[in-house]
C-alpha cells in the first residue's frame, strides 16, 4: 500500500495491492486497480467509516466446504481484516454494508486451468461469505473481461468506478500474474514453527 495526494479530489489516496486493505473514517480516498482479484468495500453508515480490501484468492477449502486462510491475500482473511479494523474505529458489524467489485477474466496466455477459474471462484466466495456473514450487498459490478479502478470515499460510501481497458489492462495482468506466482512459491516453503 502506498499514499498519495490526489490533485483532482483534493485528498490524500491509500492505494492498495493484492493482499491489502485499509479502513478510515477520515476523509480521504482508498483506491485500488482490479482484474480477476476483488474488492469488497464495507461502510458503516452511523460511525460513517468505510474499508476496502483487496484479494487474490479464495483461500483453501475445509473439510466442511468453507474457505480458511492465514494472509490478507486470501479472500476469507482479507474479509475479516477489513471488517476487523472498522470494528477497531467504531464501527457495529450488525450495521455494515457492502458493495462488490471485480472478477474479470483478464489472466490470458496458457495458465493452469485452475487460473481461468480464478474470477468466478472469488465471486462466488465474496457473495457466499457476505451471505453467510449477513452483510447486505448495495450494490456489485463483477465479472467480464475489463478490469477496474474502484475508488472509495470512506465517510460517504461514494463509489467511483472506471473500466480499464487497452494497454492499460496489460499492466493489471501483468501485476497479477506477478502476485499468483508469489503466492505459489510462498505456500511451497515449509512453515515455521509457531512459539508460545
Amino acid at each position: 500500500m502506498h499514499e498519495i495526494y490526489n490533485s483532482r479530489f483534493q485528498r490524500q489516496c491509500m492505494i492498495l495491492h493484492p493482499g491489502e486493505f485499509y479502513a478510515s473514517g477520515e476523509d480521504l480516498i482508498i483506491s485500488t486497480v482490479l482484474g480477476s482479484c476483488i474488492a469488497v468495500v464495507f461502510y458503516d453508515p452511523i460511525h460513517r467509516i468505510g474499508a476496502m480490501n483487496h484479494f487474490m484468492l479464495p483461500g483453501t477449502l475445509r473439510e466442511d466446504g468453507f474457505f480458511n486462510t492465514e494472509g490478507g491475500k486470501y479472500g476469507m482473511y482479507a474479509m475479516e481484516l477489513a471488517i476487523n479494523e472498522m470494528l477497531k474505529l467504531g464501527a457495529r458489524r450488525e450495521r455494515l454494508r457492502c458493495k462488490v467489485f471485480g472478477g474479470a477474466h483478464v489472466l490470458r496466455g496458457g495458465g493452469p486451468a485452475h487460473e481461468a477459474s480464478v474470477p468466478q471462484n472469488n465471486i462466488n466466495f465474496a457473495f457466499n461469505y457476505l451471505e453467510t456473514e449477513r452483510i447486505t450487498v448495495e450494490s456489485s459490478d463483477v465479472g467480464g473481461t475489463v478490469a477496474r479502478k474502484v475508488l472509495l470515499f470512506p465517510q460517504t460510501f461514494k463509489v467511483l468506478l472506471k473500466r480499464i481497458t487497452g494497454t492499460l489492462i496489460t499492466d493489471v495482468e501483468k501485476e497479477e500474474k506477478d502476485y499468483l506466482r508469489r503466492i505459489k512459491t510462498e505456500s511451497k516453503k515449509p512453515s515455521e514453527p509457531t512459539l508460545f
